[in-house]
C-alpha cells in the first residue's frame, strides 16, 4: 500500500491534537453498569477454515507484530471475510485496526461501509475515542460516513455512561455529511434509553424540539426508557407532552404500551392503569400484548380478581388481537386461586374454542385445583385429555391424586394417576405408591394390590413395614398365606 492510501485509513495518532469532542465534562461519571460483552471467534460453530485462522492471529498476536504474521499465512482475503473477522474481534481492538489496515492492501483500499462501522464501533466500545473520531474522518474522506456509524457513535459514548458526549456527537453530525434529522436524533433517545439514563434523552428533546420535531417514535423511545427505570412521574408527564405535541394516533401502540406497563409500577397500580386505558379505549387507541400480559401477572400476584376480568374484558372486546396460552393460564391461574374452578374450566373450553392449544401448566394448575377443591369428575375427564394430548401430571400432583381418590373410593381412577406416575417419574414414589397397595388392600382388591406392589418392588421402591402388615392380613383373610411368602421372597431377591 502507498502512503498516500495508508493515510486515508486510521492513523495512531488524532491529526487534531486539540479536539475536545469526545472530552467528558470532569464532573460526568460514567453512570452504566452494563459494559459491552464481546463476542468471541470460539463461540461460534462451524466457522470457515480462513476466517477462524485470521480471527485465532488477531486474537494471540501483538499488535506490533501482527502485520508480518498475516503476511506469512498467505491468506486472500474478501470483504465478507474482513467484516466476519471484525465483528469477532472487538477484545482485541489494536490488533484488529492493524488487520484492517492489512487487509486493505488485498481489496484495493476498498473496504466496505460495514467494515468500517465496525471499526467505528469497536474502537467507541473499547473507549478508544480518539481513534474513533479518526476514523469517522477517515470514513469522511471516503465517502463512506452514514447514520449508522453515528449511531455507533452514540451507543458507544452512552453505554460508558458518557451522555453529554453523545450529544454533543450528534451535534456535529452535519459538519460529517450527515442529516441532523428525526431519524438521527430517535437514534440518539434510543442509545441514551437502553443505557439506563431516559431522564438525560427527555431533557435533550426539550431542548432540540424547537428545531427537530419530534414523532411518535420520539416518545415511544422514550416511555420504553421511562418503562425500564420505573419511573412513573417521569412517564406521566412524557406521556402528556405527547398528546400535547401530536395528538392521539392509534398506529402510537407502542407508546400505549410502555406508558400502561409503568404505571402498573405505580402506587396507583391496576386501577390508575385501568381508568388510563379506558381514556385511551374512548379513543381508539390501545396498548399491545406486552401491557396485557404485565397486567394480568400483576393481578396474579396481588389476587385482583376483578381487575384481571375488567383487563380481560378490554382486551377481548377491543383490541386486534387475540389471548396467547400465556395470558389463559394467568387467568386460570387466578381463578383457581379464588377457588373459582368453574370459571376456569369455561376458559379452558374457551381457550380450545379459540385456537389456543393449552399447555402442561394449564392443565397442572387446574388439575391441581380441582382435585384440591374435591370435585373429582372434573379432575378425572382433564386427567384423561391431559393423557391423550400427552401431557404429564406434575409428580406433586398426581401424589395428591392418588390420596384423594383412594381416600374417597376410586381405585380406578388412583390406580391410573399412579401408572402415570410410575412411568414417568423415578425418584420419591414410595409415599405414593404405598398409599395406594394400602388402599387397594383395604378395598378388599388383593390382586390389584400385589400387582402394584410386585411392581414397586421390581423397581427397587420400598414397600414400608405398614403395607406389608396390610398385605398380610390380606392373604390370611384371603387364605393364601403362601402366595405372601412368594411376595416376600421377591423382595428379598431384589434386595
Amino acid at each position: 500500500m502507498n502512503n498516500d492510501r495508508k493515510r486515508s485509513y486510521i492513523d495512531d495518532q488524532s491529526p487534531d491534537p486539540n479536539k475536545k469532542l469526545h472530552r467528558s465534562n470532569p464532573q460526568q461519571q460514567p453512570q452504566s453498569n452494563r459494559l459491552p460483552v464481546f463476542a468471541s471467534y470460539l463461540e461460534v460453530p462451524n466457522l470457515p477454515p480462513q476466517t477462524k485462522q485470521l480471527c485465532e492471529i488477531v486474537s494471540n498476536t501483538p499488535s506490533l507484530t501482527i502485520e508480518r504474521v498475516l503476511d506469512e499465512t498467505s491468506i486472500r482475503v474478501s470483504q465478507e471475510i474482513v467484516e466476519e473477522v471484525l465483528k469477532l474481534s472487538y477484545a482485541y481492538p489494536g490488533s484488529a485496526v492493524k488487520f484492517f489496515r492489512w487487509s486493505a492492501s488485498q481489496l484495493n483500499g476498498r473496504h466496505s461501509p460495514y467494515a468500517w462501522n465496525l471499526v467505528v464501533d469497536f474502537l467507541g466500545k473499547n473507549t478508544l475515542f480518539d481513534a474513533m473520531w479518526d476514523a469517522i474522518r477517515s470514513m469522511k474522506r471516503e465517502g463512506l460516513l452514514s447514520l449508522a456509524t453515528f449511531a455507533s457513535v452514540f451507543s458507544s459514548y452512552a453505554v460508558h455512561g458518557r451522555v453529554h458526549d453523545a450529544i454533543r456527537a450528534f451535534e456535529v453530525m452535519e459538519q460529517y455529511g450527515c442529516r441532523q434529522d428525526i431519524v438521527a436524533l430517535n437514534s440518539l433517545l434510543s442509545a441514551i434509553c437502553r443505557e439506563g439514563t431516559a431522564v438525560d434523552a427527555v431533557d435533550f428533546l426539550q431542548v432540540v424540539k424547537v428545531r427537530i420535531r419530534p414523532d411518535a417514535d420520539s416518545y415511544a423511545i422514550l416511555l420504553e426508557g421511562l418503562e425500564n427505570e420505573g419511573n412513573v412521574v417521569g412517564s406521566r408527564q412524557t406521556f402528556a407532552e405527547m398528546v400535547a405535541e401530536i395528538g392521539w394516533d392509534p398506529r402510537n401502540v407502542p407508546a400505549y404500551d410502555s406508558f400502561l406497563s409503568t404505571l402498573l409500577k405505580g402506587h396507583g397500580g391496576i386501577h390508575e392503569v385501568l381508568n388510563s386505558f379506558k381514556m385511551l379505549s374512548d379513543r381508539r387507541c390501545y396498548p399491545g400484548i406486552k401491557f396485557f400480559k404485565l397486567a394480568l401477572e400483576e393481578c396474579l400476584k396481588t389476587n385482583d380478581v376483578r381487575g384481571a376480568e375488567l383487563i380481560w374484558e378490554s382486551m377481548v372486546g377491543g383490541v386486534p388481537f387475540k389471548p396467547d396460552a400465556q395470558m389463559y393460564n394467568s387467568m386460570i391461574t387466578l381463578h383457581c386461586f379464588s377457588n373459582n374452578t368453574d370459571e376456569a374450566i369455561k376458559l379452558l373450553d374457551e381457550m380450545v374454542y379459540s385456537g389456543v392449544f393449552p399447555d402442561v401448566h394449564t392443565y397442572n394448575v387446574l388439575f391441581q385445583f380441582l382435585i384440591k377443591a374435591r370435585k373429582l369428575r372434573e379432575a378425572s375427564v382433564l386427567f384423561k385429555e391431559m393423557v391423550k394430548n400427552e401431557f404429564v401430571t406434575s409428580q406433586e400432583n398426581c401424589h395428591a391424586a392418588v390420596r384423594i381418590y383412594i381416600g374417597t373410593g376410586d381405585p380406578d381412577m388412583a390406580i391410573k394417576v399412579w401408572k402415570c406416575m410410575f412411568e414417568n417419574y423415578h425418584l420419591n414414589l414410595a409415599d405414593t405408591g404405598n398409599i395406594l397397595v394400602h388402599g387397594l388392600c383395604d378395598m378388599d382388591m388383593l390382586p390389584e394390590a400385589v400387582k402394584y406392589a410386585e411392581g414397586m418392588i421390581e423397581k427397587g421402591i420400598k414397600l414400608t413395614s405398614t403395607s406389608l402388615s396390610k398385605l398380610k392380613q390380606s392373604f390370611t383373610k384371603a387364605g393364601k398365606v403362601s402366595t405372601y411368602d412368594e411376595l416376600m421372597r421377591n423382595k428379598a431377591s431384589s434386595s
